[in-house]
């Protein structure tokens, strides 16, 4: 077909050079319903041929897939962050060659995987704290999920069930160290607490006496009266806590202690220390001789009289023979009335007004 395209070309290129115009143009119009012709039986040919299937090509089967092999190990040390701290690290390692043929002499591919999975482990291992044993075991069960070549190009190796623990006694040690730097911190915490405490006390309330007073008295719910007679007490407290010299009749003595200034055993080993702790309970203040007086009084009427003496001479009271006649009774006094009536009603009236 090439060809009669070729001849027909040349033809009708030489009609045109050489032949009269109305011959050429004749030509030429026979010659374009010719090559239409020719193409239309053309496309009619190639429509209507059956498509014919190429020849089945015979591939070979892809290969077998290899079953990888699998190598446990169990408890091999691994470094932490914390020197001699070391993670224990389990996991069955699954390997398989990448070449199809060795000297089984010179190459022992299960090692090469042990080694390329450890030394993947201990990339991650010796950054991580001892403490987070549980975490680093699921980071690496990710990071070694995958298969990866080693680096001698013999093998690819992953790892599955993976275990990182610690050893009882490191465990037990992190533990105590835990447990210590808690009780630091709570113990930092009450210390700032307490110097933030006398701070406030020592700079602000206790800084002198009328500050101290102010703060008492909102302490106590504006009670005028128990603040006037606690005065001495703050007095006292103040010029204590800025080591200066207690002002002259502002000191205050307490309850708890006799003349002499001895201190009453806590443990109440005996009447007199009970009756020192009992008496400072009821804070008697102005009352307290009067009501000692009568306590070691009663003591001596009803047979102790060494309690008696000895809670005279705890207390400085005066010979209780100017005050009280021996013979009286437990329930009389000299005058044949009760020891809390007579001349001392005043004294008990002014106590309950307090």
């Amino acid at each position: 077909m090439i060809y009669a395209f070729t001849v027909g070309g040349i033809l009708l290129a030489g009609l045109i050079a050489f032949a009269p115009r109305g011959i050429w143009l004749t030509a030429v119009g026979v010659t374009v319903v010719a090559v239409a012709v020719l193409l239309f039986k053309l496309w009619e040919r190639n429509g209507t041929h059956d498509y014919i299937e190429p020849e089945a090509v015979d591939t070979p089967p892809p290969p077998p897939p290899i079953e990888p092999c699998e190598q446990r190990v169990e408890q091999v040390p691994l470094p932490s962050q914390e020197e001699d701290y070391d993670f224990l690290f389990s996991a069955t390692i699954l390997w398989s060659p990448l070449k199809q043929s060795w000297d089984s002499t010179l190459v022992n591919p299960a090692a090469l995987a042990v080694d390329a999975i450890l030394r993947r482990a201990r990339a991650i291992t010796e950054r991580r704290e001892p403490g987070r044993a549980a975490l680093v075991a699921h980071e690496l069960a990710g990071v070694l999920g995958t298969t990866q070549d080693d680096a001698s190009g013999y093998v690819q190796a992953m790892a599955k069930s993976v275990q990182v623990t610690l050893s009882t006694q490191d465990q037990e040690r992190l533990d105590k160290l835990a447990m210590v730097r808690k009780d630091r911190v709570v113990w930092e915490h009450d210390r700032k607490y307490e110097q933030s405490k006398r701070d406030y006390l020592g700079e602000d309330v206790l800084k002198d006496t009328g500050s101290a007073v102010v703060w008492w008295l909102v302490k106590n719910d504006d009670h005028v009266e128990k603040t006037v007679n606690d005065i001495g007490l703050l007095a006292t407290l103040s010029s204590v806590a800025n080591n200066k010299e207690i002002p002259q009749g502002a000191a205050y003595t307490s309850p708890l202690f006799g003349h002499n200034g001895e201190e009453p055993s806590m443990n109440g080993a005996s009447p007199t220390d009970s009756l020192a702790a009992f008496l400072c309970a009821l804070d008697l203040r102005e009352q307290r001789d009067l009501f000692t007086h009568q306590i070691a009084h009663l003591v001596r009427s009803y047979g102790q009289p060494d309690v008696a003496e000895e809670i005279e001479r705890r207390f400085g009271l005066a010979d209780p023979t100017t005050a009280y006649d021996a013979d009286v009774s437990p329930d009389t006094n000299a005058s044949g009335s009760a020891p809390f009536q007579d001349d001392q009603d005043s004294h008990w009236e002014d106590g309950h007004d307090e």
